[in-house]
This record gives structure tokens, sequence and C-alpha cells, in this order.
């Protein structure tokens, strides 16, 4: 596991400025516009209701677009991310436009370790953050740790139907990869990153997994969670099956209208019902059992 996040590391460490020279991360347009907010935390915002003045965390955050639009939000808003690359384009962003940030660097794995238990009242995992994360169990204990009792999840993530999809097909959609989740990994080897920019990648190399509904909705709910909402959606905002979608006006890439009507992501959201210390603490069985999942046995 440790060889994936250093493979995974080195390859967002060399795509962190990258994407902040990209006109599509609009880093500018945020320095130029105070009241600009990402694509992403739009599309998230009508769910997201208000959100000002709770103390919020941004888990994976990247470059920090979409943790600045929840501190525009209102959000007293800390961004987490294991790229130290990320993390100082964050800064630098979050420097420009005046705005008060806290970033730490560490893993998500080690997030309850590096900030303060229940403490936060939102926690926030933006697109494209779970296919990262080898198992989901370490990601939601996470979670429960951080939320304050009464403190909600918002998950936006690609849905593990979109990521079984084979990418390569463009005349129609074959399921290719696993749906639920898996001890080895998909393994990657590719020059470019889903945002145009000026060079091709030199950390080549990247480890995913997928992360069936049911495995993240079971997850939550061992360590405490309510499930409030779950819906789906039939777009998200990178071009995932190239020569199949179209962007649509909300800057969402969809299927092509001929194309069959699958979902492409979701929108989870849950609230820390109750925090008990022994329901965080990790059953040996299950130790066990995830010690020989992560020597692939």
């Amino acid at each position: 596991m440790q060889d994936s996040f250093d493979l995974n590391r080195a390859n967002w460490d060399d795509r962190a400025e990258l994407h902040a020279a990209s006109p599509e991360y609009e880093a500018e347009r945020f320095v130029a516009d105070p009241d600009h907010l990402s694509a992403v935390v739009r599309f998230d915002r009508p769910r997201l209701t208000d959100i000002s003045g709770l103390r919020a965390v941004h888990l994976q955050c990247h470059i920090g677009t979409d943790t600045l639009s929840l501190a525009r939000l209102g959000a007293q808003v800390t961004g987490l991310d294991f790229s130290t690359a990320s993390l100082k384009q964050a800064r630098r962003l979050a420097a420009r436009c005046n705005s008060a940030i806290d970033y730490v660097e560490a893993s998500v794995y080690d997030a309850a370790q590096v900030l303060q238990p229940a403490s936060f009242d939102l926690v926030y995992t933006g697109i494209g953050a779970l296919n990262w994360l080898p198992r989901i169990d370490d990601w939601a204990r996470n979670v429960a740790t951080l939320l304050k009792p009464g403190g909600r999840l918002f998950l936006r993530e690609g849905h593990p139907l979109m990521f079984s999809l084979d990418e390569e097909r463009q005349d129609e959609l074959v399921i290719r990869h696993p749906y639920f989740e898996h001890a080895e990994p998909m393994v990657w080897d590719d020059d470019a990153t889903y945002m145009r920019t000026e060079r091709p990648l030199t950390a080549t190399v990247t480890h995913e997994w997928n992360h069936g509904l049911g495995e993240v909705v079971s997850a939550l709910l061992r360590y405490g969670l309510e499930i409030t909402g779950l819906e789906e959606h039939d777009s998200l905002p990178w071009e995932a099956l190239p020569g199949q979608m179209e962007m649509g006006a909300d800057e969402e890439w969809r299927l092509r209208h001929d194309r069959p009507r699958v979902p492409l992501s979701y929108t989870l959201q849950a609230i820390r019902t109750c925090f008990r210390s022994s329901e965080l603490e990790p059953d040996k069985a299950k130790t066990d059992e995830e010690a020989q999942f992560t020597r692939g046995k």
C-alpha cells in the first residue's frame, strides 16, 4: 500500500503546478473575482445549503479551488492533502485571494491523527478522491472521528459503475474494471491528466481502486453515521468516457443523447449521530482480515 501511495503522491506532485496554470482551474478568475466559486462547488451548492460559520475540513483538497470556494461560502475551512506540491499551490492561491485557510499535509488515512477529533461540523470530500484509496473502511473511520456529534459528511464522487466502464471504447458502454473494492490496484501508466497542461507528466504510473456504492454506505454505517441523502447523477465534471460525452452549460459532462443513461456520479450525505470511542476501535478479527487484504491475500 505504501508503494501505491508513493507512486500516487509523485503523480499529484507532478500535476500540481500544471493544474494551477491550467485555464480549467481558473486561478486568475478566483483572484480577480472574490465571489467566484469552482464549478464543482457551484454544482454542490444547492445540496450543501448554508455552511456559513461551520468549521469544515476538505479531505484530499489538491490545489484548493474547491476549498477556497467553501471558504467563500462562509465556512472556516481546513484543507488536507498528501501532496506537498499541491498544498504549495493551494496556499499560494489562498494568499493571493486573502483567504484564511489552514492547509495540512497528511494522508487521508492519518487525518484523525493530525487534526483534532470531533471538532468539525462538516467533512467535505469532493469528486475524484475515493478512487485513490485502497480501503474505504479507513476513510470512513477517519470521517467519523473528525466529525462532531451531529456533524455532517458531504461527499460527491464518481459513480462506481462509471469507474467500471472501459474508457477506451467509443462505440458503446462496456464493463471492463471491477465494481467492488479489490485488493490489487488498477495500474495506469499515462503522461496526460484530465486538464489541458503545458507539458506531459513525468511521474506517469498511478494506482487506483473502485468502491461499490454499498461498500461506501456500509462503511459509514459501521462507524456510527446515519445516511441522510443519496442522489445519483447523470453527469460529472470531467470527460471520463472520451468520444461518448458532451459538456453542458453547467460545465458538467454527460453521455451523448444517443447513449444509454447510466449514473456517472453521486452525492451522499450523512450525519454523525453519536460518538463513543469504542465505536472507532478496530475489531481484532477485522484488523487481521485487513492485514491480509493489504498483502493481497
